[in-house]
């Protein structure tokens, strides 16, 4: 028995041409009729390998074959009856024909198959910006100059998402409660003692303390105004993007106008109310716990204006240096 003829399992019925797969080995189909097609694709070309099934209307799939190298079928010793020929193919859409009827000897010819090309489908996973913005703050929290001084408000993706008041607040909090601060305070606390500054505070313990409380409630109260408080309110973002590209002077400028400008939620540049008011309202509490001589309108003017310079001389670092000396940076701007 040749390769092209394969005799069906059941009734001794041989079937011509590409090799069958009975389905049902139950079904009926000895008679004297074919089908018989050849399945291209769209643009006229043959399409090999493509699995073609018989299908009684109203009934099961009776006969599959595969069609051959010129994607050619045959289906051969069919009865009479209402037929469906059913193609399938990788990389294109399945297809099925018209119904047709054969007559008991007759030797039908499928009308040209033409497959098309199986539509791409792409699986776009929508996630909610604030879940975006809380995996970018756990990376921002790891991120540590020389691998110690926090440097969480710096932000190296520069199309971040923004942050809702909430994690404002919670940034602020982690920010302003580190333990690496306290010993830059617990310094400046010696060194104005060392000077005598603010000479109302005193000596000893207690000047110290007082000095130390004073430089806390500064710092603390300025980052917590300046990151949490007004931005929630003002609806702006805390955190310095990262320009990182372009002439000295252009990321200089950037870094310099930080203290000036920043960007809102909705991603606009706006006036950097937030870090203005921020200053300005902890210079205006330090009149309540430094010593009556140095209060008034100039203690506050000058704790502004050292906010103020402290921030652009901050941003600098973080524009020219941080990178290079922040741990756990993200790569190609990803978390």
């Amino acid at each position: 028995m040749c390769g092209s003829q394969i005799a069906a399992r059941g009734n001794g019925n041989p079937i011509q041409g590409s090799t069958p797969v009975w389905q049902s080995p139950t079904s009926s189909v000895a008679g004297e009729a074919s089908v018989s097609g050849v399945v291209l694709d769209s643009s006229g070309a043959i399409v090999p390998d493509a699995k073609v099934s018989l299908t009684a209307v109203g009934g099961s799939r009776l006969l599959t074959v595969t069609s051959g190298v010129n994607g050619e079928f045959t289906f051969e010793k069919i009865g009479s009856g209402s037929y469906v020929v059913m193609v399938e193919a990788t990389g294109f859409d399945p297809l099925a024909s018209a119904e047709f009827v054969l007559g008991a000897q007759e030797s039908y010819r499928m009308p040209r198959i033409a497959l098309s090309v199986a539509t791409a489908v792409t699986q776009v996973t929508v996630r909610p910006t604030e879940e975006i913005a809380a995996e970018q703050i756990r990376a921002e929290e790891k991120q540590r100059l020389i691998g110690f001084i926090p440097n969480f408000y710096t932000s190296y993706i520069h199309d971040a998402a923004p942050l809702t008041a909430k994690q404002k607040f919670s940034l602020a909090i982690h920010d302003t409660f580190d333990p690496v601060p306290l010993m830059g305070i617990a310094f400046t606390a010696g060194v104005e003692q060392a000077n005598n500054s603010f000479p109302g505070y005193g000596q000893g313990a207690r000047g110290y303390a007082e000095r130390f409380g004073a430089r806390f409630v500064d710092g603390r109260t300025s980052d917590f105004f300046s990151h949490a408080v007004f931005p929630s309110l003002l609806h702006q973002d805390p955190r310095y993007f990262y320009q990182g590209t372009g002439s000295f002077k252009s990321r200089l400028f950037h870094a310099v106008s930080f203290a000036f400008v920043t960007r809102s939620d909705s991603g606009r540049t706006v006036p950097n109310y937030s870090y203005l008011l921020g200053d300005m309202a902890s210079a205006g509490l330090s009149n309540l716990y430094y010593p009556r001589a140095n209060r008034g309108a100039s203690l506050v003017f000058t704790n502004a204006a050292i906010g103020l310079a402290g921030r652009m001389g901050v941003s600098i670092i973080r524009e020219f240096f941080s990178k290079r000396l922040t741990t756990n940076v993200p790569d190609d701007g990803k978390p």
